[in-house]
């Protein structure tokens, strides 16, 4: 999918438990113009964080991910997707239990379907993780941007307990694991 006629630019959409956790990663990868916390794959339009919190909307909290296709590939990003999450449990990323952690890629295009049911295959025969991978790949569906306050949060709020103990440990194993596919700037 291009976005706004550059055939560069397109979009992914991952959900992989807190969008809180996701959107600090992405965030740091080169090749991303911007990430967007918010809300997809539910039976309700426009909910609010409130009414995703109970899992009786369908929703997940998901980011949606701007980027430019010449310098990070929809593979790379799935990459990092799959080694920044635990795709082996269903509707939980840690402490956070329910169908709105769960760990799903929505598709943009035919391409991305292609390709992430393929990772995911190579992960698998592989052997990568210990359990068998759950990770949907789901058709992209209307996504609603989160409220402000979830925007933006970690690099907001990175002093919190819940990001020194939940999301640092991401970011330096983003760091550790991916050097090469980082932004300078960040």
């Amino acid at each position: 999918m291009d976005i706004q006629g550059n055939k560069n630019l397109e979009l992914a959409i991952f959900a992989g438990g807190c969008f809180w956790c996701t959107e600090a990663v992405f965030q740091r990868l080169n090749g991303v113009i911007e990430v967007i916390s918010g809300y997809t794959g539910g039976a309700i339009k426009n909910p609010a964080y409130r009414e995703i919190c109970t899992g009786r909307t369908g929703h997940a909290e998901a980011i949606q991910i701007k980027y430019d296709s010449t310098k990070v590939s929809f593979v790379e990003l799935l990459e990092v997707f799959f080694a920044t999450h635990d795709p082996t449990t269903l509707n939980r990323q840690g402490n956070d239990v329910g169908s709105q952690y769960r760990s799903e890629i929505f598709y943009t295009s035919p391409n991305q379907k292609k390709e992430a049911e393929e990772f995911i295959a190579l992960l698998e025969r592989e052997k990568v993780f210990t359990n068998p991978i759950v990770t949907a790949v789901s058709e992209a569906k209307p996504f609603y941007i989160a409220e402000q306050e979830h925007q933006n949060y970690y690099n907001d709020h990175s002093n919190q307990p819940y990001c020194q103990f939940i999301i640092d440990p991401k970011i330096k194993k983003l760091n550790k694991h991916f050097s090469n596919k980082l932004n300078t700037a960040t």
